[in-house]
């Protein structure tokens, strides 16, 4: 689990501040570096269920996915950086996607939304940048309905060996711009092992170089 000087480093207004830095030049820094990882979330997400499935992305940030989901699709999305929302919902008025029920600012680890609610949960890059990702994580078991499932793309950490000693070096500088470089599989396993309801169903590197990957958990029932 997470260190308390982890924690502490990327503590929740601190995350909220540095996107709200990042919110003017987000999309041109990082909208072709992500591409095929949203793309491959999407696809994901829309997998699950029939037309009309309700979607909640934590994290939608300026809402650059937001058009390349079906306008079959119900969307809701939530991040914590107010800045970044204001793009978000300047693309839904100027794309006219009408199936954006609600853009919202929310915090990960302490989701405003009713047990149940959604088909899927999409967290794109999200995980290791918030101070509690295991908090986040059981959020999005509880708001994503029994048979859903969660859609996570995500760096994975080393762990151990020179590169995890290198990733653990950076995170007092990447904590500051946002995230966190140290967070390897171990933290998802401990976390799964410790929520017999999270199953998971796939867990694969992302094109082009497999630096990040997809990972997809599905809700057991009671």
């Amino acid at each position: 689990m997470a260190s308390t000087a982890q924690n502490s480093a990327m503590r929740t207004a601190g995350v909220a501040a540095a996107y709200d830095r990042w919110a003017p030049i987000y999309d041109l820094v990082f909208g072709k570096v992500f591409t095929a990882g949203r793309s491959e979330a999407i696809v994901a997400a829309e997998a699950v269920g029939a037309p009309g499935r309700r979607i909640l992305e934590v994290g939608v940030g300026t809402g650059i996915s937001l058009p390349q989901y079906s306008r079959e699709s119900r969307l809701v999305g939530v991040d914590i950086a107010d800045a970044m929302l204001d793009k978000a919902r300047e693309r839904v008025r100027e794309l006219k996607l009408s199936n954006v029920e609600q853009i919202a600012v929310m915090d990960a680890e302490r989701l405003d939304l009713a047990d149940d609610s959604f088909d899927v949960v999409v967290a794109q890059y999200v995980v290791t940048a918030v101070p509690n990702p295991e908090a986040a994580l059981d959020e999005f078991v509880r708001v994503v309905r029994p048979g859903g499932e969660i859609v996570i793309t995500t760096r994975i950490g080393a762990g151990k060996g020179l590169r995890g000693s290198i990733e653990k070096a950076l995170m007092p500088v990447t904590s500051r711009l946002g995230w966190r470089t140290e967070f390897p599989w171990s933290r998802y396993e401990a976390w799964a092992a410790a929520n017999p309801r999270a199953e998971l169903v796939e867990h694969r590197p992302l094109p082009p170089l497999g630096h990040f990957s997809l990972v997809r958990y599905r809700k057991k029932a009671d």
